[in-house]
């Protein structure tokens, strides 16, 4: 046989994988189950942070300053990570447990991350008010201008108004009730056919706290048979948040 015949028949004889190529795969091989095992070892852990997304379970307080208003907020209550800092804000977005009115933590984070239970949040959103009438001071100039028909028995004491289509409301009602000694109450709600049967904030009421804050609340409608203590709740909550002078 020539050098032609045998040089063909060492390419052949010649391993597919060379001893420093298998020994690479044997190294990939060997980082994947090393990293499928710890993935597993870490899968509470993981599993937690991914269902946490933006929330946070620290009680650190941050000092913030919302126009002429200063306030004492834990982190765990603010919703988004860029608003978790100390200093002044334009804005502060908080979600906090109902009935227990406190932010996030790992024990309950079903209330935030799990769509059947999160009808159980309320969500106040902090500014400085840009308006002079809070939403129950809009009841007369400007909410009564828009009724469709006649107010009628609505659920929980409430009295019920339909707002005109196309009045920039489609599809809400405005329910107010008496409160003596104090202004009346307002908040505005979809209507049962037009809100998500999974809605978490389907009503939407508005008030003025300290020097110059607005405080707009948020909740699902399933909560409107408490709105007498949702109100309390919220004032309690932001009066404890507000620092005066003395504190």
């Amino acid at each position: 046989m020539g050098h032609a015949g045998k040089d063909t028949l060492k390419e052949h004889e010649r391993p597919l994988l060379s001893k420093r190529t298998k020994l690479a795969i044997a190294a990939l091989v060997m980082c994947l189950v090393l990293l499928s095992l710890l993935l597993f070892l870490l899968r509470d852990t993981i599993g937690h942070t991914l269902m946490r997304g933006d929330s946070s379970e620290l009680e650190t307080p941050h000092h913030i300053t919302v126009g002429l208003d200063a306030l004492l907020i834990e982190e765990n209550a603010i919703r988004f990570d860029k608003q978790r800092h100390d200093g002044h804000a334009p804005r502060i977005d908080l979600a906090l447990m109902w009935p227990e009115m406190r932010g996030y933590s790992l024990n309950n984070r079903n209330r935030f991350d799990d769509p059947t239970q999160t009808h159980r949040l309320i969500f106040l959103q902090i500014t400085q008010s840009t308006m002079s009438l809070d939403m129950s001071g809009r009841i007369g100039p400007i909410y009564s201008q828009l009724f469709d028909g006649a107010p009628f028995a609505g659920p929980y004491g409430l009295t019920a108004h339909h707002l005109r289509p196309g009045s920039g409301y489609d599809g809400e009602t405005l329910f107010t009730a008496a409160r003596p000694g104090d202004t009346d109450y307002a908040i505005r709600c979809m209507n049962d056919a037009a809100s998500d049967a999974q809605a978490i904030d389907d009503c939407q009421r508005d008030i003025r706290i300290g020097k110059d804050l607005s405080v707009l609340y948020r909740f699902s409608r399933k909560n409107l048979m408490d709105w007498q203590k949702i109100e309390q709740a919220v004032v309690a909550y932001m009066n404890q948040r507000l620092l005066t002078a003395g504190n």
